[in-house]
């Protein structure tokens, strides 16, 4: 089997697992709010990082003299995270994976200011053109702006924020250590913040299947599209992680009535086309 289809098959994985937690955080808003499904998202997903841990004996895997950092990007993430769950409730869930597209444009822009990296005109037109798109996709008037599509865009801010901290990280942390912290930490954010008011809703028979599916889909779809990016590169990965938009489109049309609105894929498809350009422009500079 050849890298490319190797990659692709990941990406199936990793399209159907952002799928279905769009979807599981949909049904889950009616009951619980974004603190609470992160807070059972994160004990699900402890459960198995420290499965994981135990029967493979990595222990020594975790570094903990970098607890500072590791609390700051999950800050970032936490909060992304729960804008994400707060949007797919209330926006179109197609109009929130295309704002999502705009991550690693955000990456682009702060990356100068936080990692000292330069920026390129290949860049900063990649950033003008992620604008636009973004301006279409949201279409924002008086009518029609929301906080749905703040807090979707401000997600996209915060999950930049934490790949850029998650670079730093990977420099001298295994990827055991990262998903050990992601999960302990979030966890511990999700108990304070769900249960600041003294009140945490518990899960019921009902919502206990979509409650482990929450926690199962996020770790799933994370190792998924980080195996597709060892196995081939970002050139090749990044158009099919974009097949998530018309995947969620259908979805959404089939389960929520949600219309198939042409101006999301035509912006999704400018916001798709700065981002190829720029990962094409940073491999190029590289070789």
């Amino acid at each position: 089997m050849n890298a490319l289809l190797k990659a692709a098959l990941w990406m199936t994985g990793a399209i159907a697992s952002f799928s279905f937690m769009a979807v599981a955080g949909r049904d889950l808003s009616a009951n619980y709010d974004t603190f609470e499904i992160m807070l059972y998202r994160s004990l699900v997903g402890v459960i198995i990082v420290m499965t994981v841990i135990v029967t493979q004996n990595r222990w020594h895997e975790i570094r903990t003299d970098q607890l500072g950092r590791h609390a700051l990007r999950n800050l970032f993430h936490f909060t992304g995270q729960n804008l994400w769950f707060y949007a797919v409730a209330f926006v179109p869930l197609a109009q929130v994976f295309a704002l999502e597209f705009t991550s690693p444009l955000w990456v682009a822009i702060l990356a100068p200011l936080i990692l000292k990296e330069k920026m390129t005109p290949i860049r900063g037109f990649a950033a003008v053109m992620g604008f636009i798109g973004i301006l279409i996709v949201a279409r924002p008037t008086v009518e029609t702006l929301n906080i749905g599509i703040v807090a979707a865009a401000t997600a996209a801010i915060f999950f930049a924020l934490t790949i850029m901290l998650t670079k730093r990280l990977t420099a001298d942390n295994s990827i055991t250590s990262i998903l050990f912290f992601l999960t302990t930490i979030q966890l511990v954010f999700g108990l304070i913040t769900a249960g600041y008011d003294g009140h945490i809703a518990l899960p019921t028979t009902s919502s206990l299947l979509y409650l482990v599916l929450v926690g199962c889909a996020g770790l799933l779809a994370h190792f998924c599209l980080t195996t597709a990016l060892s196995i081939a590169p970002a050139t090749v990965v990044v158009p099919l992680d974009f097949g998530r938009l018309p995947v969620i489109a259908i979805v959404a049309m089939v389960l929520y009535d949600e219309p198939l609105e042409i101006w999301i894929f035509v912006g999704a498809g400018i916001i798709f086309t700065a981002n190829y350009l720029n990962i094409w422009n940073e491999l190029r500079t590289r070789t």
